[in-house]
């Protein structure tokens, strides 16, 4: 049996534009007494991913700019109810108000999600091998609501160094059953258990996830593995 430890990486300031997310993901390992060792997984919130990469924009709080900030930010909307919005992104992404986020965030101000998660995981992950000089995955998470279900939980938006999706087709059941089409979402089930734990030290969007089967670890991306093509899709 696999056993996962999931830390929350305390003492992270308000970030802000230009700033470096691997300076503040190791300064605040160390605040919280681990070292990064190779094999563990990064989680980081994509709004802080946003701020970083400058993606904060002026919104003056009527229903009209909101709207506009929305269909900026899509390729089509599939559903409205007033200002509700269920729209695909221009990453693929279906979600409501094309993910824009009006919390935690300064007056006459909305965070945007990044435009390219996955590039941003990798950017990432990339500066943390270089610093220390160990194979570590960093997922970029959001909390999306899901069709046909009430509740939101948090997704990842983007990964790097690990696969996103466990493809466990063509291999056996416990009872010898061929399986045929489970797909296992692996990157969004860390995404989820992470905010279990997030949720408990508000104001952290960093952690650390240890004890992920190493088989797990790999190249991909959620815009290629993760997003479902038009021709797969029963719905479109």
């Amino acid at each position: 049996m696999s056993q996962l430890v999931i830390t929350p990486l305390v003492g992270v300031p308000e970030i802000g534009e230009g700033d470096s997310l691997s300076d503040l993901i190791l300064v605040a390992a160390e605040t919280s007494g681990v070292t990064l060792i190779s094999g563990d997984v990064v989680t980081v919130t994509s709004k802080v991913v946003s701020k970083a990469e400058g993606r904060v924009v002026p919104y003056d709080g009527s229903d009209e700019g909101k709207v506009a900030l929305i269909l900026q930010e899509s390729r089509r909307v599939l559903r409205r109810r007033g200002t509700l919005h269920i729209v695909e992104t221009h990453h693929g992404f279906i979600c409501a108000n094309a993910g824009i986020d009006l919390s935690n965030t300064a007056d006459h101000t909305a965070v945007l999600l990044p435009v390219d998660p996955d590039k941003s995981a990798r950017r990432v992950r990339g500066d943390i091998q270089r610093r220390l000089g160990v194979d570590v995955a960093v997922i970029v998470t959001d909390t999306f609501g899901r069709v046909w279900r009430s509740g939101v939980t948090d997704v990842a938006l983007g990964v790097a160094g690990i696969r996103p999706v466990l493809d466990l087709r063509g291999t056996v059941d416990a009872t010898g059953r061929v399986l045929e089409a489970t797909e296992v979402a692996i990157a969004d089930e860390i995404a989820g258990a992470v905010n279990l734990v997030l949720g408990k030290a508000a104001g952290t969007p960093f952690a650390l996830v240890r004890g992920i089967d190493p088989e797990w670890f790999g190249e991909g991306s959620v815009a290629e593995h993760v997003v479902r093509r038009a021709q797969d899709d029963l719905f479109r």
